[in-house]
């Protein structure tokens, strides 16, 4: 029988960011090495990233499968019908924010949905959840390969702070590492 680790108490306001993302990435060692399934793994990525960001943000992870096509690894926050409607979306440069950071291997910024084209099938879906934009980063294996999307939607006008971006680079690396192991 396998015996867990209670949760490291990561949300805290006083937390500073270095700090948030060392004790994650640590807590997320301790989950591999523990035999936690990689969906709770991921949804730990997701919340701190969450937390990250701040009030009113939604993380989704997304996982590239066998096909090529974007499926959700973990998104706690953003709701089943949403899910349904992105899921096996297909890289692409030109649609979307998480599509695209997964067709070309960049950090994707979407300050406002409504202003971008590249969400003109799209934006329907997170308008009609309250959200304005959203950026993506890309989850690369330790050769450069794109593995999913670590994608976090706002509920205003805004890019990711440098320390927001900082600390996705790192969750991401350590989603890499979970993926790695499947």
């Amino acid at each position: 029988m396998q015996v867990r680790q209670a949760e490291p108490q990561l949300a805290t306001p006083s937390t500073q960011s270095e700090q948030f993302i060392q004790e994650a990435s640590l807590y997320v060692q301790q989950m591999l090495s523990g035999g936690i399934p990689r969906h709770e793994i991921l949804t730990c990525l997701a919340k701190a990233g969450e937390f990250l960001a701040g009030p009113g943000c939604s993380v989704s992870i997304l996982v590239l499968d066998e096909d090529g096509l974007l499926r959700n690894g973990a998104s706690p926050n953003l709701p089943a019908d949403y899910l349904r409607a992105i899921d096996r979306l297909k890289p692409d440069p030109m649609v979307g924010t998480c599509s695209v950071a997964a067709a070309t291997g960049s950090v994707v910024i979407t300050q406002d949905f409504c202003a971008d084209d590249r969400w003109a099938e799209l934006r329907h879906l997170p308008i009609s959840l309250g959200f304005v934009g959203a950026w993506s980063m890309p989850i690369k294996s330790r050769t450069g390969t794109v593995l999913g999307t670590f994608g976090t939607y706002f509920r205003s006008r805004r890019t990711p702070t440098r320390h927001e971006q900082e600390g996705v680079e790192q969750l991401a690396a350590a989603a890499a590492l979970v993926l790695a192991k499947a």
